[in-house]
């Protein structure tokens, strides 16, 4: 086992400095610590099979060559593939907005609906902070993922303060939303910093369980 912890480390360093990436990049890719990185690099611990699968996919080469002694050379990682996810993203986003301009312009041209064909807009953020935390879950990390949230609970709250301003003028206590999205604000951040915290811990006591079991 320890020679093998020594191949997978000296195979997993080569890979990565050949492909000029550092520690933390690295672990970005695969969602671990710059920690756990560095403990397989001194072949203090061996990644399980499904992260040298995944390790494996970054720098294209084959999970026999991470665990034999002399791997094939390796290839530049897949890092385009994160500004592909993004321009993705951006295009979808892009997109909410072109469908807001032509019902904006189909309302703008009925004299019923011109008065009020501005608010298309003033909707069209939920929908973009929809398709953005959509496409955080696929591709995103935590972080994505609270921020588009966020994003999706703060929209709600300023269409419906702009609804009510318009439709309903004389309504005074309309700061109230403003009070049940701050609330709900500090729910996602509660949850998010929950899962942080049972994921670390989660990692930490799989990492003691396996040093109990070597």
């Amino acid at each position: 086992m320890e020679d093998l912890k020594d191949v997978i480390a000296k195979n997993l360093t080569e890979l990565r400095t050949s492909a000029k990436l550092t520690q933390l990049q690295l672990a970005e890719m695969l969602n671990y610590s710059d920690k756990a990185v560095s403990k397989w690099e001194r072949g203090e611990a061996i990644p399980d099979i499904r992260v040298l699968c995944k390790i494996a996919e970054i720098f294209g080469v084959t999970l026999d060559d991470l665990v034999k002694e002399e791997p094939s050379p390796p290839v530049q990682p897949k890092r385009k593939l994160k500004g592909k996810h993004i321009f993705i993203t951006a295009l979808a986003a892009i997109l909410v907005w072109f469908i807001a301009t032509g019902v904006f312009m189909i309302f703008y041209f009925i004299d019923p609906t011109e008065k009020y064909s501005y608010l298309v807009f003033v909707v069209a953020p939920l929908p973009t902070s929809i398709v953005l935390l959509v496409f955080s879950i696929i591709w995103g990390n935590r972080l994505t993922n609270a921020i588009a949230s966020s994003l999706v609970d703060w929209s709600c709250a300023v269409i419906f303060h702009i609804f009510v301003t318009a439709f309903a003028p004389d309504f005074i206590k309309i700061y109230f939303i403003y009070i049940v999205a701050a609330v709900l604000e500090l729910l996602i951040i509660l949850w998010f910093v929950y899962r942080w915290y049972v994921s670390k811990h989660g990692k930490l006591l799989i990492n003691i369980r396996r040093k109990k079991g070597e």
